[in-house]
């Protein structure tokens, strides 16, 4: 006999995005059982001082789910412009809501499995609210789901999908799943076991990045940041900068941090590329090269670069910055969400990465969890495969959409002549 409704459902990926997934799900009172498998060792990420733009999808997302109701972030009321000498060139209201990552995983984690920390109180429990639980150092090594039904026939969700894990002590298990949803980043493993074509690629430019505390910055760099969503665009560089939630989420002026953003092009594989990836120890990364990785000859050289081509505000942030890291761009998109006929689904990430200057990642991440998490609901009152396919749909052409945009405004900023470079 078919079942037609999911009952246990496994989110592989335990970062912003699983966790978007997790809080929608938890929310929707259909007596499910959620679980997230995160290969990381420890029982809570760490982040890298890393900022983020909150926009419209992301604030509405916290505005419906969270139930701390803590401040998401820092507003911005304008978008700068500098020239080579720091003057103003350009300036245009612009209101925005600028955050961290830290702060939106420790709401995210609070919301889903109750994590006590210093960022939000953890909020009364409410009846009716699904199962959850949060399992770190679990790597997902395989995963076999039942002949797929053929195209056009319902979801039937009677055999369970076996998921194969290995807990960081060595231990393995199988887990049985009616869905699996991966929300396991661009390099995704279970995006890559149905679409191994589909690789990140690349593009010929990293982010450097790093964060100064505001009570260390001049009043000339106050000026500039602070409230402010700011930019210096020269050929083949730009760096941008705005500030976010300080220790423990504080938006308290004073105590906030100011994030810096500098993309500069490295040709893959070049001498300069890899030296660059290169850390202490020899290693080299080939995607981020982590907070305490960069060699301190190599961040001197940055420095004196800052120095050299940058307005004196933001020279003077990357002077200030103790421990940069460096993000590799890259592009990835899958032509689906839908896998084995709906049995295994992409979001976020795994679906598309986005290159940074879109400030959409996050968005992406939030607004696929809650059209999801509605098709799930939607699934489980009875409408099936039509739900499913609909919310395919969109998010497949929001990630289309988006992630051509990025490609577009990116390379523009990187190997064209952007309107405001000076």
């Amino acid at each position: 006999m078919s079942q037609a409704k999911p009952k246990n459902i496994v989110i592989v990926g335990g970062s912003l995005g699983g966790l978007f997934m997790g809080v929608a799900l938890k929310r929707l009172r259909k007596d499910l059982n959620i679980r997230i498998l995160e290969r990381n060792p420890t029982a809570l990420l760490h982040d890298q001082g890393a900022g983020v733009v909150a926009g419209p999808d992301v604030q509405k997302f916290f505005k419906t789910y969270d139930r701390t109701k803590t401040p998401v972030g820092v507003p911005s009321h304008q978008r700068l412009y500098l020239n080579r000498q720091g003057d103003v060139i350009d300036r245009k209201n612009s209101e925005q809501k600028m955050t961290s990552w830290d702060l939106l995983y420790h709401l995210l984690r609070v919301n889903y499995d109750g994590v006590k920390s210093e960022y939000a109180a953890i909020p009364e429990s409410e009846d009716g609210e699904c199962r959850v639980s949060y399992e770190y150092g679990s790597t997902v090594t395989d995963l076999q789901a039942p002949k797929a039904s053929p195209p056009g026939c319902e979801l039937d969700f009677s055999e369970p999908i076996k998921i194969t894990t290995k807990h960081n002590s060595g231990e393995i298990k199988t887990t049985d799943a009616d869905l699996v949803i991966a929300a396991d980043g661009p390099s995704s493993t279970i995006r890559s076991r149905y679409l191994p074509d589909v690789k990140r690629q690349y593009v010929g430019y990293v982010a450097w990045r790093g964060t100064v505390p505001e009570e260390q910055i001049s009043q000339a760099a106050i000026d500039v940041f602070l409230n402010k969503f700011t930019f210096f665009h020269r050929e083949h560089i730009q760096i941008l900068a705005y500030a976010i939630p300080g220790k423990h989420g504080s938006i308290e002026p004073g105590k906030r941090l100011v994030n810096w953003v500098w993309y500069v092009n490295y040709e893959e594989d070049s001498p300069d590329h890899v030296d660059l990836m290169t850390d202490a120890e020899g290693k080299r990364h080939h995607i981020t090269l982590p907070a305490g990785g960069v060699r301190e000859e190599l961040w001197k050289k940055q420095k004196s670069y800052a120095t050299e081509i940058l307005p004196p505000q933001f020279a003077e942030l990357v002077q200030m910055t103790e421990v940069p890291f460096i993000q590799a761009i890259t592009d990835v998109i899958a032509p689906s969400a839908i896998l084995d006929g709906g049995r295994v689904l992409l979001i976020g990430d795994a679906l598309a990465g986005f290159r940074p200057h879109t400030a959409m990642s996050t968005s992406q991440a939030a607004t696929d969890a809650t059209t999801l998490a509605q098709a799930i609901g939607d699934i489980c009152d009875g409408e099936g495969m039509n739900a499913l396919q609909k919310w395919d749909n969109y998010a497949t052409e929001y990630a289309a959409k988006m992630q051509a945009h990025g490609v577009s405004i990116g390379n523009r900023s990187q190997f064209g002549q952007h309107p405001m470079s000076r």
